[in-house]
């Protein structure tokens, strides 16, 4: 049986996902990344490896902030942004989707479609509320399992206002509705619509928000947010069954795409979850530039050079390690 795999790798999670030929999803992987991006997608290899046997791969697409190193590690056919891999996702599970509204662990987007072609888009990268980290530290703090958090959002008979604009008055707000006395389950609503109210402020501010309307990332786990942002757009709000690891599906249907027109893969097999590497950065001096170089090592040799502005190094066809970066 043949397959596809999009890696999609961020500061929070770490996600694979393997299709079919009918982009039909066979198994997928979402492990934290916890700041080690490439022990995080060895580590992912190996499991979803383990779940897939047999499977040929025939093609690899990697997205997310990590995905020139990851493309560099696995030998990605094709290296995409992630507005473009979850735009391709949300197309595949509703083919006139209009709306993708995404929110992961860090950061927050939505993307305008029409006709199947990307209009418009936005990203929020600054402020943390309504990120599922923010839900995180939120919900251990109240003591309350991430996965219930929704549902006790939507056990809420009188939501609570909260502050949402900025994730430290947010929090402050809802321990001062608590010392008030509110029952939990309004303070955790009147977040959910706070979370919202501030993504369509921000991250949504001048966007033509129309239906069908998609909501993937990690956060719409949470059904308070769903009923939140359904309640807010007076839409209805559609969550795909694999809606955490939306961005490695898309980058699985480029990889696909990819491979058909140029007939081969550059994928260099699950081995590279046993290979070691390493990126080092150092300062070349050759001009006032002062440009930091990265150098992206496998075993003893320098596979890539970036970070140069004038190609100097990252034209630079010699696979020995600089000197300032040997080990």
């Amino acid at each position: 049986m043949k397959g596809y795999m999009g890696i999609d790798v961020g500061s929070v999670s770490t996600n694979i996902a393997v299709i079919d030929e009918n982009n039909r999803v066979v198994d997928s992987v979402y492990i934290r990344t916890q700041g080690q991006p490439i022990k995080a997608v060895q580590n992912a290899l190996r499991e979803i490896k383990n779940k897939i046997g047999d499977m040929v791969i025939k093609g690899v697409g990697t997205t997310g902030s990590a995905r020139q190193l990851t493309g560099l590690m696995v030998g990605a056919d094709i290296v995409k942004n992630e507005i473009t891999a979850h735009a391709v996702a949300a197309s595949n599970v509703i083919k006139d989707v209009r709306t993708v509204i995404e929110i992961g662990g860090q950061d927050s987007k939505i993307i305008i479609l029409r006709d199947g072609v990307v209009v418009d888009f936005a990203m929020n990268t600054v402020c943390a509320a309504g990120t599922g980290s923010f839900l995180d530290q939120q919900a251990y703090r109240l003591n309350i399992p991430i996965e219930q958090f929704g549902d006790i959002a939507l056990q809420s008979k009188s939501p609570v206002r909260i502050a949402g604009r900025c994730s430290v008055f947010a929090e402050s707000d809802m321990i001062h509705k608590q010392q008030m006395g509110y029952a939990l389950p309004d303070i955790i609503s009147g977040l959910c619509d706070a979370l919202v109210r501030n993504y369509l402020n921000n991250v949504g501010k001048g966007k033509e928000i129309k239906e069908p309307i998609v909501f993937q990332g990690g956060v719409a786990a949470n059904k308070g947010i769903k009923a939140a942002f359904e309640k807010a757009l007076g839409m209805k709000v559609y969550v795909p069954e694999h809606y955490g690891v939306m961005g490695a599906i898309g980058s699985a249907i480029l990889a696909k795409e990819a491979v058909k027109e140029k007939g081969y893969t550059f994928f260099k097999g699950f081995e590279v979850s046993d290979f070691k590497y390493r990126a080092v950065g150092f300062e070349c001096t050759a001009c006032p530039n002062r440009c930091e170089v990265v150098e992206f090592i496998q075993g003893d040799e320098v596979i890539s050079r970036w970070g140069d502005k004038c190609g100097r190094w990252s034209n630079n066809t010699s696979k020995k390690v600089h000197a300032n970066t040997a080990s």
